[in-house]
């Protein structure tokens, strides 16, 4: 008998609001309120939140924490700066990706913010190669929640919303703090292609937070509106943010994903060797945008094709609220890959006409 779905704190409050809920990465998560597209919409130009509980929330502690992370991460974290938060990739051997990952640097530990499908198997990968080394893993995912506060309105709100000042806040920096008793952190970062926040905290502490975010059933927050993981994944493919499992996998180099920015060479990490050899031997494929021709919709794994030929393959898709085209990222043989070529996409037998075009798809205004 398959086991049952976790709950984040916030299932109950899912439920009140009658959210459709589907299982996804083995929680139970709204997949919308309202609508994938008015949701996406509202995020594009109000404050919507979103439930993140089920990424995974490891504190790490020990004086051999920095060599650790180091070692396995892509991006330089040596002499990190507290307060800061990094994109990463943790990496095989081969190169292929085992998660992407935020790490956060704290005054006396590290944090490190993974896929929920990926948890267990990053908490064996840390361990493993820190036995020997003065390090602690702790799986808070359970005692903890996570939302993203996310949309043009979530700064101008922030005072209310989470009882700081998030506006002085920089991107990719961190706060914590104490709001009504309770241990707060404050990220200012997301997953939407929008300025926001991402904040923990005690798992017990939802009840009393929730509305004071969102409302009551019965008197809902006027500007600010609940969003579930449909329009998430819409706005992250608008804005060009992989996803694990579809632009970034086992598979998948870090480089061949189109991340090299957070990835450096310079230094030795687990995976450095396998992708100096891919850049100096050059990249026989790469990620790419596609524009597709009318309103169908690439969906993973569906073929790209140049002259007959199968070139490569869609990694995500969707039909664009914002822009209102059909788009989708793709991974194609690296010769292909200039904006502007005409290719076409293979859906249900027929060939579809794209053309490569630049990422991000959408990007916000005034983007600082």
């Amino acid at each position: 008998m398959a086991a049952e779905p976790f709950r984040t704190p916030m299932y109950d409050f899912h439920v009140s609001l009658g959210a459709r809920m589907v299982e996804f990465a083995g929680w139970s998560m709204p997949l919308s309120y309202r609508g994938i597209t008015e949701e996406h919409v509202h995020t594009r130009t109000a404050c919507s939140v979103f439930d993140v509980s089920h990424m995974g929330r490891l504190r790490l502690t020990g004086k051999d924490c920095e060599s650790l992370l180091n070692r396995i991460c892509t991006r330089n974290l040596a002499n990190a700066e507290i307060g800061r938060c990094y994109y990463s990739h943790i990496c095989r051997d081969d190169g292929g990706i085992l998660d992407d990952v935020i790490v956060s640097r704290f005054e006396t530990r590290w944090g490190i913010v993974c896929n929920a499908s990926n948890r267990e198997k990053i908490i064996a990968w840390l361990k493993s190669h820190a036995a020997g080394l003065n390090v602690e893993v702790v799986d808070e995912t359970f005692s903890t929640a996570m939302l993203a506060i996310q949309g043009p309105k979530t700064l101008d709100l922030a005072i209310t919303l989470t009882g700081l000042d998030s506006s002085k806040l920089k991107r990719y920096h961190l706060a914590e703090y104490g709001y009504l008793g309770m241990p707060i952190v404050v990220y200012r970062s997301g997953y939407t292609g929008e300025d926001g926040l991402e904040v923990v905290f005690p798992s017990g502490a939802t009840k009393p937070l929730v509305p004071l975010l969102l409302g009551t059933p019965e008197k809902p927050h006027p500007i600010v509106k609940p969003a579930g993981l449909g329009a998430r994944d819409t706005l992250r493919i608008e804005a060009a943010m992989p996803l694990y499992g579809h632009e970034l996998t086992e598979e998948i180099d870090s480089l061949t994903a189109g991340q090299s920015w957070c990835v450096d060479l310079n230094k030795d990490f687990i995976g450095a060797l396998a992708m100096r050899r891919v850049k100096a031997e050059g990249l026989p494929r790469h990620l790419v945008g596609l524009e597709l021709e009318g309103r169908r919709i690439g969906r993973q794994h569906q073929k790209v094709i140049a002259g007959g030929s199968e070139i490569g393959e869609v990694t995500s898709g969707t039909l664009s609220p914002t822009l209102g085209k059909s788009i989708a990222m793709a991974i194609v043989r690296s010769e292909f890959g200039k904006p502007g070529t005409a290719l076409a996409v293979e859906l249900s037998g027929k060939h579809v006409a794209a053309k490569v075009t630049p990422l991000p798809f959408y990007q916000r205004p005034g983007k600082r």
